[in-house]
Order: C-alpha cells, then sequence, then structure tokens
C-alpha cells in the first residue's frame, strides 16, 4: 500500500480530525524533504565517525549529531505508528525503516548500530519524481524476467568452462585453477578482463601453448556476447516502454481528462450545428 493510499485509508468517515491531520502533515513534501535531509546527515555522520582525527577533534558533536539523528527517526516511526497503527505494515518502506532504526536501539548492538545508516537508502525514493530516471528505473524493473533466462545461460556456460578449467590447467596451476571454487574466481577475473592476459592466461600458454582456444572463446562470449545481451534487453524494454502512457498518472486523472475532452467535443460539436442552422442575412439591394 503506498502512503496516498494511507492518506485515503484515513480520510474515510469516522477517522479523527486529529490522526488525519497528522498523517497529511508527516507524509507532506516538506516533511519527506526534511527526513531525507537527517538521513543524509546522519550517513555523513556515520562516515566521520570511521576517521580517527576527526572523532579526536570533534567526537563529541559527531555522537551528538548522529544521537540527534535517530531521535529524528524514531518521532517519525512513532508518528507514523499512531496514524496508521496496523496498516503502517502495509508499506514496505516502512517496514524497512522501522528494522533499521530497531538495529540502532539494540543494546549492546556495537558495530552493527551502523546499520542504521541503510537509511539513507530512501533517498532513491526521490528517482520516482524524475520522470526520466523513473522510465530506467521502470526498464530495468520490466526487463528481469529476460534477464532471468541470460543470467541462467550464462551460469551454465560458466560453470562448464570452469569445470573444463580445472580439469585441463589444475594440475599445473593450483593457485587459478585447482578446484572449482577457484576455476571460477579465476575466470570471473577473466571475463572481468582484470589482469587476464599477464597474469593469468599468459602464464598457462608457456606451459599448455593452444590455451589460447579456450579462454579467447571464453572472453567472446562471456564478455562480449552476453553483456551485449543484457543491454539489448534493457534497451528494448525502454523502448517498448516508450510507447506506452506514463505509468505515474493515476487512472482517475486520465478519466478525467478523457471525460473533459469528450464535453469539449460535445460542446463544439453543437456550437457548429447551431451556426449552421442560422439562416444568413440577406444581401441588401
Amino acid at each position: 500500500m503506498s502512503e496516498q493510499d494511507l492518506i485515503q485509508l484515513l480520510s474515510r468517515p469516522g477517522t479523527a480530525a486529529w490522526r488525519v491531520a497528522l498523517g497529511r502533515w508527516i507524509e507532506s513534501k516538506a516533511a519527506q524533504h526534511f527526513i531525507i535531509g537527517v538521513i543524509i546527515i546522519n550517513a555523513v555522520l556515520l562516515g566521520m565517525e570511521t576517521s580517527r582525527d576527526l572523532m579526536k577533534d570533534f567526537g563529541t558533536w559527531i555522537v551528538l549529531g548522529d544521537r540527534l539523528c535517530l531521535s529524528i527517526f524514531i518521532v517519525e516511526l512513532v508518528i507514523k505508528l499512531t496514524v496508521f497503527r496496523l496498516h503502517f505494515w502495509r508499506s514496505g518502506w516502512n517496514v524497512f525503516d522501522f528494522l533499521v532504526v530497531g538495529v540502532a536501539l539494540v543494546p549492546g548492538a556495537g558495530p552493527w548500530s551502523v546499520l542504521r545508516t541503510l537509511r539513507v537508502l530512501r533517498v532513491l525514493r526521490l528517482l520516482t519524481m524524475v520522470p526520466q530516471l523513473r522510465k530506467v528505473v521502470a526498464a530495468f524493473l520490466h526487463s528481469i524476467p529476460g534477464l532471468s533466462g541470460v543470467v541462467l545461460v550464462m551460469l551454465i556456460f560458466y560453470y562448464t568452462m570452469a569445470v573444463l578449467a580445472t580439469k585441463l590447467f589444475g594440475s599445473h596451476f593450483p593457485q587459478w585453477f585447482g578446484d572449482l571454487g577457484s576455476s571460477l574466481f579465476s575466470l570471473f577475473q577473466i571475463m572481468t578482463l582484470e589482469s587476464w592476459s599477464m597474469g593469468i592466461v599468459r602464464p598457462v600458454m608457456e606451459v599448455f601453448p593452444w590455451a589460447w582456444l579456450f579462454f579467447v572463446p571464453f572472453i567472446v562470449i562471456a564478455t562480449f556476447t552476453i553483456l551485449n545481451l543484457f543491454i539489448g534487453i534493457i534497451v528494448s524494454t525502454m523502448q517498448e516502454l516508450a510507447t506506452q502512457p506514463d505509468p505515474s498518472i493515476p487512472e482517475a486523472d486520465l478519466r478525467k481528462v478523457i471525460q473533459r475532452m469528450e464535453t469539449d467535443m460535445r460542446h463544439l460539436r453543437m456550437h457548429l450545428e447551431r451556426r449552421s442552422s442560422e439562416k444568413p442575412p440577406a444581401p441588401d439591394r
């Protein structure tokens, strides 16, 4: 359930007026922008805590600012729980916020308290406010079913090549291909083109001159072909979404626009019929 759905739920008859007012305020743009600002500040403070020099000079203020941000997060959650009650748990973002803040409140959590930094992920909600970014995110989400097939093909190919590499080169190069896990990691390094030639392939070719027959096809298929499949599926999905209406426009608003257009067309038709039925004035003689 979205935040707007929650507000509409509170607007039903019988709901206390103070809950409606408080719910509209906590979900208003001003309040959300303030919370996002606090999230960013909290992330910066948590990053500053990793510096010994900063903690030595400004440790008291950094800890105080971190606790202030945490207090604001707690107040936000308390307000939402008070306003939305059981419906609070229908929003995935609310559950995420509750878990992240709850970790920071666990006594003796120690380094695990840094998990509250994950609240900075709420900034990703801004992606839905920018049409261009919204299309990119929508294209990626819609392309996941197609990408899953490509990923499955890649895993099968990757596993097969790792078994072959272990059988072919494992006896002479156990540090790279001694077992299946080492082969998978080495092939992943080769697939990313990170020091694949001088670091792995050429030393292997000194012992097995024909090894290029194994590595070159692997790079062509794994790095270039499969990567282009990923890009092609995402681009194709973006083109399909470009021809569809903007999903961010509510269906009710679309109906209102259509009704308004039909009314204007009806009035225009009546006006034209009235003009055509009028007799032209007689010419002066």
